[in-house]
């Protein structure tokens, strides 16, 4: 994700045409209908979406009929995936849309969106009778019969007799699950000597339990406002283009802004739905409630106030609702009437202020060895703050992590790019310019098909000994990018799963407000593809991804992910390498000791082999509903799976240590405390982590 700014400067003369080209959308806007909500921002919205899109977009879509028929296809897999509400006559009824909804879009309508939305919001109140209905009495688990759970292979219900007995399996499936879990924690029971619940007892509590869920369920669908709704259905258009081309309500954009930026403006509170409540669950270090003092974890949240104006009560209300009313800008005050723990009832005024979300930002341990000391630096994501260059960045942060391991004299770095989704590519370029001298790190091709190389400009090495770059099947764009330039530079070696998520494209955001004006509201913003990333040796990260030059088994051996699993994703494809010094290592004898380790590993071996079980278990969705076979089966399962549990209770022998000053900083915090011997346990219990460690091991010898 390049900064605003970036996008600006690159590709201003594309965005001055379609500033130009937007005024021409004023003439198209419908009069307004008296019982739409807003059909001229709506009408406004979709034509600017189409305007940008055909202009600016690195590969613009033909908008025809086979567009159409796959936003029609994926706008009902995603509002009905399970098929347990549209019958086939409404899909017949909606029908006459499958190839006119790339028109609908060039005409700045929505016609399909509003009559789906439509039938579905009262197929969605007839649901509810068929769970409640079925719940309400005891289920007979003693018929033979099955329930297969490949839904997007069943065709539609043709009645609402056949829908009720699809519900009827889906929940009694639920509910045998819920049986099965209540006869565990009997059996596992040995300290309690009640005497064990009869069958029937434990199927009237399992329908419960499945009733009070659904029943929470549809309150949130049905919270779901038409607006968020027409955003579902906008993304569906736009995702056709490509997999990373989305559009952003307004309260979407802040969401993104914020993480990107791994700050907000709030209270610094994390909170979460406790059956009609909502509870207190953290109090974020350093933000305005911590400074406060008297806000509490388990405090409960009755009502809301803003500054002096009466307070609002939330009993019941959407979660996303009541963190925005508590969510603010910087220097006003929010009033919370809260039930304490103890009972009694308090009104906390709390002043907003700007925070930081912590667990955002990169982190580092030391790592304690008979053979030597290392160090991990995990970062969750390449983070920036668009608006304010000054605040901390990825760069930035990371950059300080070194030093601090430096300090300790470690003898080489794990960069833990796992689970790292990107983020901004000048970050990331700097970023690799910490350990390699001044050079290319990244050829990016635009719309035009001009190429642009992005450099490192600073001949120092901030860190020139050993290096492990870690990542998995979540490892997506910047850190691709990172990956593959310590792998091309021959700088390092790229060790985790078999390829990363393979995102070779770049996006960026523009504010759709920039169309039109304060009256018809805010129209958000768009995130879209204008721009194609290739490593230095002239080969594209998309699709294929960045390939481990050391292979680790995980679970996801032997099942496609990432972006090959997108159908609308762009291809794979090359163009010239840059020029670049490579550096002159020796790899090759440090990878076949690690392979041989690997090959020789019994945890590995097995979790090579949890893996091809996994691959198994993927295609069979067929599921016995009569209690004794369910059972059987469920059973048999578990016994297959069982030699695969060792893998839980892996250690590696490494020592994990905090550095003196993350140390001092959370010395009297104990929240942050538990947060950082999580993160340690959870190093110990990681075997990619010892690997990681033992090739450094092997590095450090040749170093």
């Amino acid at each position: 994700m390049t900064a605003i700014w970036q996008f600006m400067k690159r590709n201003y003369k594309v965005i001055l045409l379609v500033v130009a080209l937007a005024a021409a959308l004023w003439s198209f806007i419908p009069s307004k209908k008296s019982n739409d909500p807003n059909p001229e921002k709506e009408a406004f919205l979709m034509g600017v979406l189409n305007l940008v899109l055909q202009n600016a977009h690195y590969h613009p879509v033909e908008l025809n009929d086979d567009f159409s028929e796959k936003v029609f296809t994926n706008y009902l897999k995603i509002i009905d995936g399970n098929k347990r509400y549209l019958l086939q006559t409404d899909i017949d009824g909606l029908n006459k849309y499958k190839t006119e909804l790339d028109d609908e879009f060039k005409n700045q309508q929505i016609g399909f969106f509003n009559e789906s939305y439509s039938v579905f919001t009262a197929r969605l109140k007839e649901a509810k009778t068929y769970y409640k209905d079925i719940l309400e009495n005891p289920i007979d688990f003693s018929v033979k019969e099955s329930i297969n759970t490949d839904y997007e292979k069943q065709p539609w219900a043709k009645s609402k007799e056949e829908l009720r007995e699809r519900w009827r399996k889906q929940l009694k499936l639920s509910v045998l699950s819920g049986i099965e879990d209540k006869l565990k924690l009997q059996e596992n029971d040995t300290l309690n000597k009640e005497p064990k619940k009869p069958f029937a007892e434990l199927e009237k509590e399992s329908r419960e339990t499945a009733l009070k869920s659904l029943n929470e369920f549809f309150e949130f669908f049905e919270e779901i406002s038409r607006d968020e709704w027409l955003s579902v259905y906008v993304n569906t258009l736009l995702e056709q283009f490509d997999p990373h081309t989305n559009y952003f309500a307004p309260d979407d954009k802040q969401k993104f802004d914020e993480s990107m930026s791994g700050s907000m403006e709030g209270i610094g509170a994390q909170l979460r739905k406790k059956d009609s409540n909502v509870e207190i669950t953290e109090i974020i270090p350093g933000g305005p409630a911590m400074k406060q003092g008297e806000l509490e974890n388990g405090d409960v949240i009755l009502k809301v106030a803003q500054g002096d104006e009466q307070p609002v009560d939330v009993a019941g209300m959407r979660l996303e609702k009541v963190v925005k009313m508590i969510k603010g800008k910087k220097g006003t005050t929010v009033k919370l009437t809260v039930k304490k723990v103890d009972g009694s009832v308090k009104v906390i005024s709390i002043v907003r202020d700007e925070f930081e979300i912590e667990d955002t930002f990169a982190k580092s341990s030391v790592i304690e060895t008979p053979q030597g000391t290392y160090g991990i630096i995990h970062l969750p994501k390449f983070y920036i703050n668009f608006e304010n260059k000054k605040n901390r960045d990825a760069f930035k942060d990371v950059a300080k992590e070194i030093e601090h391991l430096k300090e300790q004299n470690v003898e080489g770095i794990v960069m833990d790019l796992r689970n790292n989704g990107g983020g901004s590519l000048q970050t990331v370029v700097n970023m690799v310019g910490l350990f390699i001298p001044q050079g290319p790190v990244v050829q990016v091709k635009t719309k035009s098909g001009s190429n642009d190389v992005l450099y490192d400009r600073d001949n120092k090495i901030q860190w020139s000994g050993p290096l492990v770059v870690l990542i998995n099947n979540y490892s997506a764009s910047a850190s691709e990018i990172f990956a593959a330039a310590i792998q091309d530079y021959n700088r390092g070696l790229v060790l985790g799963s078999k390829h990363s998520y393979g995102k070779g494209t770049v996006q960026n955001l523009i504010d759709l407000n920039r169309f039109g004006n304060k009256e018809i509201g805010d129209l958000g913003a768009m995130k879209f593809t204008t721009q194609k990333f290739y490593r230095v040796n002239g080969g594209s990260t998309q699709l294929k991804g960045v390939e481990s030059d050391i292979v680790l088994p995980d679970r996801f051996l032997y099942i496609d992910t990432g972006e090959r699993d997108n159908d609308n994703a762009m291809q794979w494809d090359k163009i010239a390498k840059a020029r670049y010094t490579t550096f002159d290592f020796n790899f090759a004898p440090i990878i076949e000791k690690s392979k041989q380790r690997v090959a020789a590993n019994n945890e590995f071996k097995l979790l090579d082999e949890s893996a091809q079980w996994v691959k198994e278990q993927k295609d069979d969705n067929s599921f016995p509903l009569q209690y004794e076979e369910y059972i059987a089966r469920s059973k048999q399962l578990e016994e297959q799976s069982k030699k695969f549990n060792v893998l839980k209770k892996y250690k590696n022998s490494l020592t994990f240590k905090s550095l003196p000053g993350e140390e001092a900083l959370i010395k009297n915090d104990t929240v942050q405390q538990n947060k950082r011997n999580r993160w340690f346990k959870s190093l110990n219990n990681d075997m990619y982590v010892n690997e990681a460690v033992n090739v450094l091991k092997d590095l450090k010898a040749i170093n």
